[in-house]
C-alpha cells in the first residue's frame, strides 16, 4: 500500500508539473524525469518485473511529451462528428461509435451524402498532362492562369486569376439534359480581410464566347470572404430576360473555403442541385427552364487581391448521369461504376464517393437475401502486379465501408479484383484511364 501511495503521488506531480508554463517546463522535467528513475530504482526490489514495467513505462512515456501533445492525444480520442453530451449519450450510440471505430471520422461526416456522379465521363482533368507554369491545354481565357504545383500537396492546380476574365472548356460542348459536374477548390491567402464580393463563379451558359452567356445562362458563385457569413448565389436568365430565379442562399461555408472543398453539382432536366462537401445548399427543381440550350460551363474569378488571395482547380470531372445504381443492379443483376473514387495509388476512399456506396446498401438492406461480389478494376499506370493488389484492396475498402458504415452484414460481401486485366476506356487518355479505374457490384 505504502508503494502504491508514493507512486500516485509522483505521477501527480508529474501531472501538474506537465501543466506548468513552457518557460519552466523544460528544467522541471529533467528533473522530474531523474526523480521518476531513481524512484523506481528503489522500488524494483519492492515490485515484481511486470509491475515495475508498467510504472516506469506510464511514468517515462508521460515525461516525454509536452501539455499540448497531452491535450492534443485525448482529445484525438474524442468523436469529431458531433459535441459531446453525458446526460444523452445513450449505451446505443456507445455501441455505434465502438462498432464503427475503424470508420474515419470523416467518411462518417460523408454517411448520407446523397450526391451520386453520372457514369459516362464527358470531360476530366486533373492537369497532369501540362506543365508546370503553362495555361492548361484543354481550356481557354481571355484572363490569365497557369498549372501550378503546391509544396506537400498532391498534384497539380490550376490557378484562374481574378479580374474579369472567364475560362471555359472549348471541347467541352453539347451538354445533354442529365450530367453532373464535380471538383476539387483550394484557396491560398484567403482570411478576414478578403474582400465580401470576393467569389468564385460558375456559369452554364449557351455560348462560347467570353461572356457569361448570350440568351441563356445558369449562374452559382460561392463566398470567399471570411469575416462575415456571406450567401451562395445562384440566378438564371433565359431569353434575353433576368429577374427569374435570383436566389440568396445563407450558408457559413468559411471553413469549407479555407479547407479544399469538394464541390458537386448535378442537373436534371430544369432541376439544378449543389453540395459543398457533405452537405446540399442548393435544390432548385426548375432553376434550367428551357432545356438542350446550355451547352458549355465556365468559371469566373472576382474580388481577390493579385498575387496574396489565390483560388484553385483540379480534379473536374463532368460525366452524364441518368443512372440509377438501385434500379440498375435489381433489373440487370449487376452494375458498374467509376464513381467510387480512391486516393492515388491507394484503397482510401475519398469521402465525396459514398454517394454511390449509400446506394448500394439501400438495396441490400432493403432486400436481406441479395449478396454481391465487389470487383474492384485500375487503369494501367504501374505494373500488373502492383494493379492486381491494389484492385482487389480497393473491393476490400468499399466491402468495409458497407460493413462499418452501413451495417451490411459482411458474410453477404465477396471481393475479388482484376487489376488492369479488363479495361473499357483508352488507358492512353485521361478520360479513358478514368473509366477504367472502377468498381462493379455483382450479385451472387
Amino acid at each position: 500500500m505504502k508503494t502504491h501511495c508514493s507512486f500516485t503521488h509522483l505521477f501527480c506531480v508529474l501531472v501538474m508539473a506537465l501543466c506548468t508554463s513552457p518557460v519552466s517546463h523544460a528544467q522541471t522535467l529533467k528533473k522530474l524525469q531523474k526523480k521518476a528513475e531513481q524512484t523506481v530504482e528503489r522500488k524494483l526490489e519492492q515490485k515484481t518485473g511486470t509491475e515495475t514495467g508498467q510504472v516506469l513505462d506510464s511514468l517515462l512515456d508521460r515525461s516525454q511529451k509536452s501539455p499540448t501533445d497531452m491535450a492534443s492525444n485525448e482529445l484525438n480520442k474524442l468523436p469529431k462528428e458531433q459535441p459531446i453530451n453525458t446526460a444523452t449519450t445513450s449505451n446505443e450510440n456507445k455501441d455505434t461509435r465502438a462498432k464503427n471505430s475503424n470508420v474515419s471520422d470523416e467518411l462518417q461526416t460523408y454517411s448520407k451524402f446523397d450526391f451520386v456522379p453520372g457514369e459516362k465521363v464527358l470531360f476530366f482533368d486533373d492537369f497532369s498532362q501540362d506543365f508546370i507554369g503553362d495555361f492548361p491545354s484543354k481550356w481557354d481565357t481571355n484572363a490569365s492562369g497557369e498549372v501550378v504545383k503546391i509544396n506537400n500537396v498532391e498534384g497539380h492546380w490550376f490557378e484562374m486569376k481574378a479580374g474579369y476574365g472567364i475560362f471555359y472548356i472549348p471541347e467541352l460542348k453539347n451538354l445533354p439534359e442529365d450530367y453532373t459536374i464535380e471538383f476539387d477548390v483550394r484557396t491560398q491567402g484567403i482570411s478576414k480581410k478578403t474582400s465580401s464580393v470576393a467569389r468564385l463563379a460558375f456559369f452554364i451558359t449557351d455560348d462560347n464566347a467570353f461572356q457569361p452567356g448570350s440568351h441563356h445562362f445558369v449562374e452559382m458563385s460561392l463566398p470567399l470572404g471570411q469575416y462575415g457569413v456571406f450567401d451562395i448565389k445562384v440566378r438564371n436568365h433565359f431569353n434575353r430576360k433576368s429577374g427569374g430565379i435570383n436566389s440568396n442562399i445563407t450558408a457559413d461555408i468559411r471553413n469549407a473555403v479555407l479547407n479544399q472543398p469538394h464541390i458537386a453539382i448535378s442537373v436534371t432536366k430544369n432541376r439544378f442541385r449543389l453540395w459543398v462537401n457533405e452537405v446540399k445548399y442548393v435544390d432548385i427543381p426548375k432553376l434550367v427552364q428551357e432545356l438542350n440550350v446550355l451547352n458549355y460551363i465556365k468559371f469566373h474569378i472576382d474580388g481577390l487581391k493579385d498575387q496574396e488571395e489565390r483560388v484553385l482547380i483540379r480534379n473536374l470531372k463532368v460525366a452524364e448521369g441518368g443512372l440509377d445504381l438501385r434500379r440498375t443492379l435489381m433489373s440487370e443483376g449487376r452494375v458498374s461504376t467509376n464513381g467510387i473514387l480512391f486516393d492515388s495509388g491507394s484503397s482510401t476512399i475519398q469521402p465525396p464517393s459514398l454517394g454511390i456506396i449509400y446506394q448500394i446498401a439501400q438495396v441490400l438492406n432493403e432486400d436481406g437475401s441479395i449478396k454481391l461480389n465487389i470487383v474492384g478494376h485500375t487503369d494501367a499506370d504501374g505494373s500488373d502486379e502492383a494493379n492486381m493488389q491494389l484492385s482487389k484492396e480497393r473491393a476490400e475498402a468499399v466491402k468495409n465501408a458497407l460493413v462499418n458504415i452501413y451495417n451490411v452484414p459482411s458474410e453477404r460481401l465477396q471481393t475479388d479484383g482484376k487489376g488492369e486485366s479488363a479495361p473499357v476506356g483508352d488507358n492512353a487518355t485521361t478520360e479513358g484511364k478514368s473509366q477504367n479505374r472502377r468498381v462493379e457490384f455483382i450479385k451472387i
